[in-house]
C-alpha cells in the first residue's frame, strides 16, 4: 500500500505540473459543453420567412400575427409576387414562406376548410421539416381558438411532449457532451501515460521494481479518475445552471455510473498505451479512434435506428453509446437502476474485458 501511494504522489505530481494537460482536462470540457449546448441544437429559431396574402382578411391577418408573435420565425415582409419569392429562395435570404389564396375566409367560412401553400426549402430536408411542423402546429392552434366551422363536431388532437415539452437541443447534446467528453479526455490522458515512461526511460524503473503490472496501471488510472470527475461535476453544473437542463434522477446514481464510465474509459486508454510505443500515435489513435465513433454510434447525433443493421451492430460495442442512455435516463427521464441494469452490466463487462485485454499485452520486458 505505502508504493502504491507513493507511485500516486508521483503520477499526481506528474499531471498537476503539467500546464498543458491540466488545460486539457479542465478547459476542453467546459469549451466542449458551451460549443454543443449552444451551437449546435436541433431547435429552429427566428427563421426567415416570406408572406403572400391574397385574402387580406381578418383571419388571414390574425395567422400572419400569430405566426410574427412567435419566436421561431421572422417575417420579413409581406409581397404579392410568387415569383419574388423563388427569387428570395435562390439569394437564400428565407427559409421558408407561406401563401394566403384570395378565397381563404370564403372557403373558411362556407366549405369548413381552406387551403394554405407552405413552402420551404428542401435543400435541408431537417430544417424544411422542422419549418413545416412549427408552420403547421401554429395554424392549427389557430383553428382550436377560431369558432367559424361548418361541422357538427370538431376532432381536437392533444399531443404530449414528455420529458423535454419545450423540445429543446440541450437535453439531448448535453448527456452526449458528457459521454464525449470523458471518452476524449480519459482515453488520451491514460493512453498516453504508460508510453510517456517509455521514450523517458523511466518504464526500466517500474519494470525492475517489485510493482505488479496490475498496480501500475492503478496508479496511471488514479489521478485521471479523480480529476474526470471534477470535470463532471463542472459539466452538470454548467448544464444546469447556463444551459438549462435538468438533473430529474439520482445525484448519487448519476455519480456511480460515471465513474463506472470513466474506469470503462480509462482501461481503454490504458490498452491502447501498452499496445504502442509513440506518444504521437497513441494519441492519434485514442483522437480520431474515438472521437469518431464516439460522435457517430453513440445516439446523441446520429439516431442508431436508422443506420444499417452492421453498424447498429457495431455500436453495441461503443461504451459512448450505454453511457449516453443512461445519462439521459436519469438526467431527462428520471428513471433508477431498476431499469438501467442491462446497460451497467454492458459497461462492467466491457471494462474487465479491457482490462483482462491490458494485462496480458503489458510487457514486463522492454525488448
Amino acid at each position: 500500500m505505502k508504493q502504491l501511494i507513493i507511485f500516486l504522489k508521483k503520477e499526481f505530481a506528474h499531471v498537476l505540473r503539467d500546464r498543458k494537460t491540466l488545460l486539457i482536462l479542465f478547459g476542453m470540457p467546459v469549451i466542449q459543453i458551451l460549443i454543443f449546448g449552444f451551437a449546435l441544437t436541433n431547435e429552429v429559431k427566428n427563421a426567415k420567412i416570406l408572406v403572400v396574402d391574397y385574402g387580406k382578411d381578418l383571419a388571414t391577418q390574425q395567422i400572419i400575427s400569430k405566426i410574427n408573435a412567435s419566436q421561431y420565425f421572422d417575417v420579413q415582409q409581406a409581397i404579392l409576387s410568387i415569383g419574388e419569392i423563388e427569387s428570395a429562395f435562390r439569394r437564400g435570404t428565407i427559409q421558408g414562406a407561406i401563401v394566403f389564396p384570395s378565397s381563404f375566409r370564403y372557403t373558411q367560412m362556407h366549405q369548413g376548410t381552406a387551403q394554405i401553400q407552405i413552402i420551404t426549402d428542401a435543400s435541408d430536408p431537417n430544417l424544411s421539416t422542422t419549418l413545416t411542423n412549427y408552420l403547421n402546429a401554429i395554424i392549427q392552434d389557430y383553428q382550436r381558438e377560431s369558432d367559424v366551422t361548418s361541422m357538427s363536431y370538431v376532432v381536437d388532437t392533444q399531443t404530449r411532449m414528455l420529458y423535454n415539452p419545450q423540445m429543446k437541443g440541450a437535453h439531448n447534446f448535453v448527456p452526449g457532451v458528457i459521454a464525449l467528453v470523458l471518452m476524449l479526455v480519459c482515453v488520451m490522458m491514460t493512453a498516453i501515460s504508460i508510453v510517456r515512461e517509455k521514450e523517458m526511460g523511466t518504464m526500466e524503473i517500474l519494470l525492475v521494481s517489485p510493482f505488479k503490472p496490475i498496480l501500475v496501471m492503478v496508479s496511471k488510472a488514479i489521478p485521471y479518475l479523480l480529476l474526470s470527475l471534477v470535470n463532471v461535476v463542472s459539466i452538470l453544473l454548467l448544464g444546469v445552471f447556463v444551459l438549462d437542463v435538468p438533473v430529474k434522477g439520482s445525484i448519487l446514481l448519476l455519480f456511480a455510473e460515471s465513474t463506472l464510465f470513466i474506469i470503462t474509459c480509462l482501461t481503454l486508454g490504458i490498452f491502447i498505451s501498452v499496445r504502442t510505443n509513440s506518444q504521437q500515435v497513441a494519441m492519434l489513435i485514442s483522437l480520431m479512434g474515438m472521437l469518431l465513433p464516439t460522435i457517430l454510434f453513440s445516439g446523441f447525433m446520429f439516431p442508431i435506428e436508422n443506420m444499417p443493421v452492421v453498424l447498429q451492430i457495431f455500436s453495441n460495442v461503443v461504451p459512448a453509446k450505454w453511457f449516453y442512455i443512461i445519462v439521459k435516463s436519469i438526467m431527462i427521464k428520471g428513471v433508477g437502476l431498476e431499469y438501467l441494469w442491462r446497460e451497467t452490466l454492458v459497461l462492467i463487462g466491457i471494462t474487465l474485458f479491457l482490462l483482462i485485454l491490458s494485462l496480458k499485452n503489458f510487457k514486463i520486458r522492454l525488448a
